[in-house]
């Protein structure tokens, strides 16, 4: 893997929200900036938002309906990140590397509802992989990397909530 490819940091005004400085310039555009009414439930994939965030958890009685971030990408199919496996061990193991994929999607959504495969793009040389989130990208690299080798870079935005990560293998 190469050395982390992080964005520099850049002069900017900070704000704090909830004891963390947060950068202006990097919202997530997708990112409920109020309060949601709690509990409140999320009528297409059933995660609950409780104290503050979002859980898996069984629909609370008179819990109010809102679309959670997640649910609102799909839908728009606007992905946070973008994984590119491409070599050729893609050919070899897709099957495998996608299981892996699915693998590390399964495990991160069990504490982080919102961090979630979109959809997957077989190709024959490559596979395409979207995701809800900036994490999930990395986890599913690492995971290739550990597994079959090869080497990933990762490309953040600058400006906005979004990672390119290209494995090669």
């Amino acid at each position: 893997m190469t050395a982390r490819n992080h964005p520099p940091p850049l002069p900017q005004r900070d704000r704090r929200r909830a004891g963390r400085a947060q950068l202006d310039e990097r919202q997530d555009t997708y990112k409920v900036t109020k309060k949601l009414h709690e509990p409140s439930v999320c009528p297409q994939c059933g995660a609950v938002y409780h104290e503050g965030r979002w859980h898996w958890a069984v629909r609370p009685a008179g819990a109010q309906e809102v679309l959670c971030q997640a649910c609102q990408r799909i839908n728009d199919h606007y992905p946070a990140g973008v994984v590119t496996l491409s070599g050729p061990q893609v050919a070899e193991h897709k099957t495998e590397m996608l299981r892996l994929a699915r693998h590390q999607e399964e495990a991160e959504k069990k504490e982080h509802p919102l961090n979630r495969i979109i959809d997957i793009e077989e190709k024959p040389d490559r596979i395409v992989i979207n995701t809800t989130d900036i994490h999930l990208p990395r986890r599913i690299a690492e995971a290739q990397k550990r597994s079959w080798h090869g080497k990933a870079t990762f490309d953040y935005d600058a400006d906005g909530y979004f990672v390119r990560v290209d494995w090669q293998g």
